[in-house]
């Protein structure tokens, strides 16, 4: 992470956290209040198939306010359905966060497969002027805020009992969109990992 840190400083670039994350229509388990002794169940109305997908940015420069980009991909199991969020998602939301942001991007991300795949692998090299990838080491998904902004998602969905997928993908896009909004809980994700940008 220092190499990330001490390029970004040189680069005067954006430090830029990518992960993915999906949710089925089994809405995860929460936690909520419930009567002493009775335990709170919330009753899955729609049973079927189905995925949604996210791809995040958390994005981190001293001096300027803290940004975060998705994309959300809905997958319901028809002939020819990309299964998930894939390498030109990922390629078109650097684009993106590249052009909002105005700047350099030093990307940090796991060793995922897709990361390693060829046309992505190009991609970075042929935009090395303005794209430069670190990796994070296996199973350090506690260095990675992205994975807090994700946690905040899916608390915020933990007892939604979804009559279909549409319904989980809109429930997801308002809160991706609440924290894009609150640059406050982007540096919060950063602070839970125990990493620190120096100003």
């Amino acid at each position: 992470m220092v190499a990330g840190k001490t390029t970004a400083a040189e680069r005067d670039a954006w430090v830029v956290f990518e992960d993915e994350a999906g949710q089925s229509m089994t809405p995860p388990r929460a936690r909520t209040w419930g009567h002493k002794g009775s335990t709170p169940v919330v009753r899955v109305r729609g049973r079927g198939s189905g995925r949604v997908s996210m791809a995040g940015l958390t994005c981190y420069k001293p001096g300027q306010r803290s940004r975060m980009f998705y994309s959300v991909r809905e997958y319901r199991g028809r002939k020819g359905e990309p299964k998930g969020i894939g390498w030109r998602d990922l390629r078109d939301l650097l684009i993106r966060a590249h052009i909002q942001l105005s700047g350099p991007i030093v990307l940090v991300w796991d060793n995922l497969r897709m990361h390693l795949a060829e046309p992505l692998r190009e991609f970075i090299a042929n935009n090395a002027d303005w794209l430069t990838v670190f990796q994070l080491p296996s199973y350090s998904s506690d260095l990675n805020p992205q994975e807090g902004i994700w946690s905040l998602v899916k608390r915020d969905i933990g007892n939604l009992a979804a009559a279909d997928l549409g319904q989980i993908t809109r429930a997801i896009k308002r809160k991706l969109k609440q924290i894009q909004y609150r640059p406050d809980l982007v540096d919060g994700c950063l602070a839970g990992t125990g990493l620190v940008l120096d100003g």
